[in-house]
Parts: C-alpha cells; sequence; structure tokens
C-alpha cells in the first residue's frame, strides 16, 4: 500500500537527474550512463536537453546492427524475447527485417512491430523455410529448419530472427512491386525499377543504390524482375534475397503501403539501401560487400534447345534438344538417361536442374535496348518419350543449356573459399587500421551481415552443423548477423568475393537466381579521419 503512488524509475529518471542538476555531470560520465539504456529510454533521454541529445548523437556515431533469433512455442513470447534482445541497447532504427516460421500470423507480427518501432520505420516481414543467427537468451548461434530434413526440430514453427538496423550516412525505405489488373507485367517490372531509381535519386543523386534485399512472392517469376535490375542498376549495385517468399511490408511512404488491398497486392518488394545526399559533416563510410558459395555442378555435354513448347496455363516449359555439333534429336527421357549413367545411377537422390544461357535484348521504359547474358536455372520436373519438362518460361528454341545437380563437395569447397576471401578482406582492414599500408586513406570494420541459404543446405546437406555461417563465425565472431534458409537465393554483386565454379562456368553470363547457395552481404564502416 505504501508504494501505490510512487512512479516507476524508467519514466522518472530522466527528469529526476536534470532536476538535481545531474546534468552538469562530466560529458564522459554522461555518455557512459547514456550508452548503458535501452533504445526506448535512450530515445526519451535524447529529447531531455541539448546536452544529452548531443551526447546521444555522439554515442550513435557509427552505423550499428542488431539481431536476435527466438525458437520460443510460443510466438507471442518469441517475438517479444528478440524485440527485447534487439532495443536492449541504444538504437535509432532507420529499418526491420523480420523472417519467420510457419507459426506466426503476420497481422500479429506487423502492428506489433509498428507499434515499437514507429510508423515511419521501413519493414520487411516475410515467412521463411529456417532462420539463422544468435538466440536472444542464450547467444548461442544456431540454424533452425522447419521443412525436409531439419537442422533443428523446432515442431511449433515459431522460430523468428529480428534484425534492426542504424545507418547514418544511408537512406532506407521500402520499394513495392505491384500488380495491377489490365496492367502488362513488363510495364509493371519497368515502373518498379524506375521507382527504385527515383527514390534513389532523390536522395542521393545517384539512380544506382550500393545494396537492395529483395523478397519475391513465390508464385511470381522473379527472372526479368531481376534481368531489368541488372540492366538498369550499376555494376557496383548489390542485389540479395530469397525468391518465393510470403511477405508483408511497411514502407516510410504511407502512399506505397498498399500490401492489404487486392487490388494492388505486391509480387516483390524491395529494401533499398541508397546514399544520403545530406550527409552530416563528419559522418563516415558504409560499404556493402558481396560474396557467394556456389552449390551446383554441371553434368553431362553442353546441348541446344531444338524445339520448345508450353500451355498458357502452365509455367511448365516442354523442350527437346540436340548434342552441340550434332544433329540428332533427344528426348527427355533420352536426356535423363545420359545423366542417370553420368551420376552413376544416382539421380533419383538429387534435385536436377538446366542452366540455359540466353542472349535477350533487355529495356527499361525508353532506354535503348542492350544485348544482356544470362544464365536462368530451371528445375527439371521429368521427362518421356517425346519431352524434358522443366520448371518456368523463357527458353527459347536455339538457348544453350547443361544439366546441373547439388554437390555438397564442391558446395564445402566454394564456402572454404568465401571464409578465405572474407578472411584476407578482414586481413587487408586489420593493416589498414594498424597503419601499414603506405597511403591507406581510412580504416574499416565488419559491424553486421546477412546471410541467405538454400532450404536443400544445412545439416542434412554437408553432415555438419553452422557449415552456412562459418564465413561469418570464422572471420566476424563478434558482428551481428542474421540469415534465413530460402526457397530460391538472389545473388547479384561483384564476383571478386566469390568462390567460382558450377553454376558460374558459363563464362560471361550473369546468374542472379541460384540454385543450393549460401549468399553472403558484409556490411563495413569507415570513420572520416580527423
Amino acid at each position: 500500500m505504501g508504494n501505490r503512488n510512487r512512479s516507476s524509475p524508467s519514466s522518472t529518471t530522466p527528469k529526476l537527474i536534470h532536476n538535481i542538476g545531474f546534468s552538469l555531470i562530466n560529458d564522459d560520465l554522461l555518455q557512459n550512463i547514456l550508452s548503458r539504456l535501452p533504445a526506448t529510454s535512450f530515445a526519451s533521454a535524447a529529447s531531455v536537453s541539448r546536452t544529452w541529445n548531443a551526447a546521444c548523437s555522439r554515442i550513435l556515431c557509427c552505423p550499428k546492427l542488431s539481431s536476435a533469433i527466438s525458437i520460443n512455442p510460443l510466438p507471442h513470447v518469441a517475438l517479444q524475447e528478440v524485440f527485447d534482445k534487439v532495443m536492449s541497447e541504444p538504437i535509432r532504427p532507420h529499418f526491420a527485417i523480420a523472417s519467420v516460421g510457419p507459426g506466426f500470423e503476420f497481422k500479429d507480427v506487423l502492428p506489433f512491430m509498428v507499434k515499437k518501432l514507429g510508423s515511419r520505420t521501413p519493414i520487411i516481414l516475410s515467412s521463411v523455410n529456417g532462420i539463422l543467427g544468435r538466440d536472444a537468451l542464450t547467444h548461442e548461434f544456431r540454424e533452425v529448419k522447419w521443412i525436409g530434413n531439419t537442422v533443428e526440430e523446432v515442431p511449433a514453427n515459431t522460430g523468428i530472427v529480428l534484425t534492426v538496423g542504424y545507418l547514418p550516412g544511408l537512406k532506407v525505405d521500402v520499394i513495392p512491386l505491384l500488380q495491377k489488373r489490365k496492367v502488362s507485367q513488363g510495364s509493371l517490372i519497368d515502373k518498379f525499377v524506375m521507382d527504385i531509381e527515383d527514390y534513389t535519386s532523390s536522395v542521393s543523386g545517384s539512380s544506382s543504390p550500393p545494396a537492395i534485399i529483395m523478397i519475391g512472392d513465390g508464385s511470381v517469376d522473379l527472372k526479368p524482375i531481376l534481368e531489368k535490375l541488372d540492366f538498369a542498376m550499376s555494376m557496383e549495385t548489390i542485389i540479395v534475397g530469397d525468391e518465393r517468399g510470403q511477405f508483408v511490408y511497411r514502407s516510410s511512404d504511407a502512399s506505397r503501403n498498399v500490401s492489404t488491398n487486392q487490388k494492388h497486392s505486391p509480387d516483390a518488394v524491395a529494401l533499398v539501401f541508397a546514399r544520403d545526399g545530406n550527409k552530416v559533416h563528419g559522418i563516415g563510410n558504409i560499404e556493402f560487400h558481396f560474396a557467394q558459395s556456389i552449390g551446383v555442378s554441371a553434368i553431362g555435354p553442353r546441348l541446344k534447345a531444338a524445339s520448345v513448347r508450353m500451355q498458357d496455363s502452365c509455367t511448365v516449359t516442354w523442350l527437346t534438344a540436340r548434342r552441340e555439333g550434332q544433329q540428332e534429336i533427344l528426348d527427355g527421357q533420352q536426356m535423363l538417361e545420359d545423366i542417370d549413367n553420368e551420376m552413376e545411377n544416382n539421380m533419383d537422390c538429387v534435385d536436377l536442374y538446366i542452366g540455359v544461357t540466353r542472349r535477350r535484348n533487355c529495356s527499361v521504359g525508353s532506354d535503348k535496348p542492350r544485348l544482356m547474358t544470362t544464365l536462368a536455372l530451371h528445375g527439371v520436373e521429368g521427362g518421356d518419350s517425346e519431352y524434358l519438362y522443366v520448371d518456368g518460361v523463357g527458353i527459347r528454341t536455339g538457348d544453350y543449356f547443361r544439366f546441373y545437380h547439388p554437390d555438397p563437395k564442391t558446395a564445402l569447397s566454394s564456402t572454404k573459399n568465401v571464409s578465405s576471401a572474407l578472411g584476407n578482406l578482414k586481413l587487408e582492414w586489420d593493416c589498414l587500421n594498424k597503419g601499414t599500408v603506405v597511403n591507406a586513406i581510412d580504416k574499416r570494420e565488419a559491424f553486421g551481415g546477412f546471410i541467405f541459404a538454400c532450404i536443400g543446405r544445412g545439416e542434412s546437406f554437408f553432415s555438419h552443423h553452422n557449415v552456412d555461417s562459418s564465413p561469418f563465425l570464422e572471420n566476424f565472431p563478434g558482428i551481428p548477423v542474421a540469415g534465413i534458409f530460402c526457397g530460391g537465393e538472389i545473388g547479384r554483386g561483384c564476383m571478386s568475393l566469390t568462390a567460382t565454379g558450377g553454376e558460374e562456368e558459363e563464362g560471361s553470363a550473369r546468374c542472379h537466381l541460384h540454385a543450393y547457395s549460401t549468399v553472403y552481404l558484409v556490411m563495413s564502416y569507415a570513420p572520416l579521419e580527423h
């Protein structure tokens, strides 16, 4: 009874401290105190006075990524656990990405996120096949899958990974690709690409952002979308994400928030990271780095499509082929028998793909068309005495293709090469930071990252746990990293960090939708020299 009128410490502490003159304490001590506050209290403290606001700004002078996972069987408890963890330290959310298991309801999660982070914070919420990250309670790194041979058994399917980012010097927002009736898909894709360009230009003066995280609807073919993005964006723009997801989103621009409108349902959504043209003086530079572990190997000879058929109501392509330099036409059964012999009668145990080299003219809007060469992977559905049946469309008579199969040895070797490449990058930064390199212009270090791994990988693929996460865990063990297991991995970026081989064997052909691969996005920061 005696305590019933007593205010809670969290609501009165900043006011009491200010009223008793504690605002006059040493700046270092003030910063030390403020840096220990959780994000919500930190935001309140920043509004106490100009002195406190300046101290808070000094604390958040560098970018920050905060991430956590929870597999608590109660969805509301798991959601609260990850929020408590990611918001346990000072941060000003510039964006949030949450990925959940099938046990979650979007209608419960998105309003919670908006309430906690504010209606102006860009948010993407997706349902995925698995998650990677550090446990909110134990800090143990975990890889969790919910379909196929699970890495960890999670019967309730209620896992969640949440990442919140603060990126001074960048502007971040969500751009949707909206589906509209009576409008051609080509026109909608053009508008989507131009929306990204327009947003980026409006905040940075450049039409190409440094990075995009993209989630596609599982029922939509992302190949033409990524081909147009590849055409329009500079070579430096990194694009990563999940080809086949289910998602809802929240943009800082309210006019884009039509994800629940059936007349304008989104086919894809892009979280765009653009340079801030009005960056505050003294803020350093954030860079994005791309790496990829290949997971498939080519098998059999190069073939040329002899005839191609498809039905308007079907997304399966029927084709026959010739071996390169030969006239005999091969049906589906012949092609599959040849591959089965190559694999020593082991074909039934693995997924099979064909990688089609496509040379097509591409353009966006009124831009002049340009010939582009891409490698498109199509899952093999089967074959008979007439045709080979493959998933997807866009194959033409005369296109060349090869068969590909998942290969754990290739994937493991490729992952080790990625880890070595990241290790060399870290070593280069360490040399710069120690001043051992002549004419070193900045000091750089990683502060966070994302992983997009194929659902077919994981412990069941490698017979070892945490292989897909190993490049981060071995080279950047202390930084926040979050990941998901995808139905199809999006990966477009500079190949300097990528272990080549497998699907990249087609020379100049560029592949942006992958199979059995893991895509890595590393974020680094270099403060300005004073």
